[in-house]
């Protein structure tokens, strides 16, 4: 996990209140800085959200509640026992551009929004209570001390590790297998005790909720409230914060995708005068990706880039439909499931962290 900055006492910048932004274009939004966005929880879904998640705590026996400030995204710092919440969930016009950059606004739901705070609350209540020095969490988990990677491929039938976030979120690193087998047992009705059983993964929950009974009623060994990488301090331009994320996140997949476009699509003189398959694929490209996404857990910014690829294809090959329009909606949301899956079972799909 790279090392956060942490706040400049005393330091002040001239933000502007979103009345005074939230009627602007996209273009001119993104001339801000971050830290030109007068923006606070207070009053948000995600305050509700927040709201709802110390009542989780509280009906689980825990008297250890995070601290919560807006930055540039979700996380939970090394050694700080607060979450840091990511600006666009502060104000909607926001929302609304983080999902004409990214495609998606995660955490914009409130079930999302929820599954996310469970997960980084894991995080908080390990650096307020030292767990990652525990052996028996060493042993069950790994150790906090493993490299972060930039990158994981994950091997989407393991059971050693619990399903919570997208992307077998679980499989990143160590300290992430921890924090989403904790928001696992933390969330009510999970039922976790019959799902996961049969599963080695269900030693880990098991362990968890013994931990968490010990340190029920007890304060947290760490009781800072510092905050890292304030909105109010950092200075970089939302379209340069956007062109940061784009390139982290838009992996170039393996083309090999001709054939099976060819089952579809064709340049043959009998189908000439059909719709062209460039022209109706950017027509279903929005349902499409966003089906994938639901259904292979991978970013619809990454599946996006495997589309666009496929769209110039067809257009290089002059291809049009081969087959009636449902049959190929179908078949080719078909096609980009497979072919995501297959990157992911082979480990040519890298999940970014």
């Amino acid at each position: 996990m790279p090392v956060a900055r942490r706040a400049r006492p005393g330091s002040r910048n001239k933000r502007l209140a979103p009345d005074q932004w939230a009627g602007w274009s996209d273009e001119q939004l993104l001339e801000l800085r971050l830290c030109d966005l007068d923006l606070a929880i207070e009053g948000t879904p995600v305050a509700e959200c927040i709201e709802r998640l110390s009542g989780e705590l509280a009906a689980r026996g825990i008297g250890f509640r995070p601290h919560f400030w807006l930055s540039a995204e979700w996380f939970s710092p090394d050694g700080v026992p607060g979450i840091a919440v990511p600006f666009y969930l502060a104000h909607s016009r926001l929302a609304r551009l983080e999902l004409n950059q990214m495609l998606e606004v995660e955490g914009g739901a409130q079930d999302w929004c929820m599954q996310i705070l469970r997960h980084e609350t894991g995080h908080a209540i390990e650096n307020a209570y030292l767990l990652r020095r525990r052996p028996l969490r060493q042993k069950l988990f790994g150790k906090s001390s493993v490299p972060y990677p930039d990158w994981y491929t994950p091997k989407p039938y393991s059971k050693r590790f619990v399903l919570h976030l997208d992307r077998w979120y679980a499989q990143a690193h160590p300290d992430e297998d921890f924090a989403e087998t904790f928001a696992v047992w933390l969330q009510p009705d999970s039922e976790w005790r019959e799902r996961y059983k049969g599963w080695p993964a269900l030693r880990k929950l098991e362990y968890v909720d013994q931990l968490m009974h010990t340190l029920a009623g007890k304060p947290p060994r760490v009781a800072s409230h510092e905050i890292i990488e304030p909105l109010s301090e950092l200075r970089t331009t939302l379209r340069e914060h956007y062109r940061r994320r784009r390139a982290h996140y838009g992996q170039v997949h393996p083309t090999f995708y001709d054939d099976a476009l060819g089952r579809i699509f064709s340049d043959s003189a009998h189908h000439a005068a059909n719709t062209h398959a460039a022209t109706f694929l950017a027509r279903i490209r929005k349902e499409a990706r966003r089906k994938v996404a639901d259904w292979t857990g991978a970013y619809q910014y990454t599946i996006d880039q495997v589309l666009g690829g496929m769209i110039d294809r067809c257009r290089e090959r002059n291809l049009r439909l081969a087959v009636p329009e449902d049959q190929a909606r179908h078949d080719f949301i078909l096609l980009l499931t497979v072919q995501t899956m297959n990157n992911m079972h082979s480990g040519r799909q890298r999940v970014a962290l």
